[in-house]
């Protein structure tokens, strides 16, 4: 059968059977979608496309757009923060309390299977714990009240060390630290042992609590971490502290440094007789 008999036979134009469809060549628009894109990622399409407008192109809005979908612009793109380079702080030990605090965050689930976060705060000089925080959510606006209570009744620290993690890079953690006067130590990115202080408080915390509980609700994870960390800091040895308590390590180095105050003003005064 001929091309002509069959197009008639199934009621089909010749035209409409030899018609190829020509699709213009987008690739210059490609591209300068992707430069606005970069360059603007919080532009949505009509404020791209008066961008292009404004720098000459002639783009029908129509073309424009089949060209922005395709290209997957009109999905929010979630862009990763970019770290400040950090760099490495030897991690000596403070020659007094209330000097360097370390921080970080650790996380378990219910019973129920629904997920917790706990935050944990410790003095870098006699590894006493000074909080242990539960909760669903720990944004950095629950951080700094936390913070602003441990100040209450022991003190601002000279520094604080962290991880990157978003609640410690994020724009109010940063000022309430510069309001206070509180150096932030970033360590480095994936350098965990930077921060070894407080990995190896994380280590007893979850060996010694959350590995042996399961829990039905955060009211026993929170009576269940504040017996135990009134027992780390009072009856726990430690092997660092000369196998002392937190408690017991501090209250010795403060006498000492009592006595030798003492010692140090009598000299002083026998000198001057």
């Amino acid at each position: 059968m001929s091309l002509r008999r069959a197009c008639r036979s199934v009621r089909l134009s010749t035209s409409a059977y030899r018609y190829r469809h020509v699709r213009p060549n987008d690739t210059e628009i490609i591209d300068d979608l992707n430069v606005l894109a970069e360059e603007h990622p919080g532009y949505g399409f009509w404020k791209m496309f008066e961008v292009l407008r404004r720098h000459g192109c002639s783009w029908n809005h129509k073309r424009v757009y089949r060209v922005y979908t395709s290209m997957k612009l009109n999905v929010p793109r979630r862009r990763k923060r970019r770290v400040p380079a950090r760099f490495r702080t030897p991690l000596t030990l403070p020659i007094g309390p209330n000097i360097v605090w370390s921080m970080d965050f650790m996380s378990d689930s219910l019973q129920s299977s629904r997920s917790f976060r706990i935050l944990n705060v410790i003095d870098d000089y006699n590894r006493e714990a000074l909080a242990v925080v539960s909760d669903i959510s720990l944004s950095s606006p629950r951080i700094v009240r936390e913070l602003e209570r441990l100040i209450e009744w022991r003190g601002a620290p000279e520094a604080i060390r962290v991880d990157n993690g978003p609640e410690f890079t994020s724009h109010k953690f940063v000022e309430w630290c510069e309001g206070h006067k509180i150096e932030i130590r970033y360590i480095q990115p994936g350098k965990p042992t930077q921060n070894s202080f407080i990995k190896r408080f994380n280590r007893s915390y979850r060996t010694e609590v959350l590995n042996i509980w399961m829990f039905d609700s955060l009211d026993q994870v929170r009576a269940m971490s504040a017996e135990w960390q009134c027992k780390y800091n009072a009856e726990r040895p430690h092997k660092s502290l000369e196998k002392l308590t937190p408690l017991e390590f501090l209250l010795i180095s403060m006498t000492i440094k009592s006595n030798y105050r003492s010692l140090l003003t009598l000299y002083r005064h026998i000198l001057k007789t």
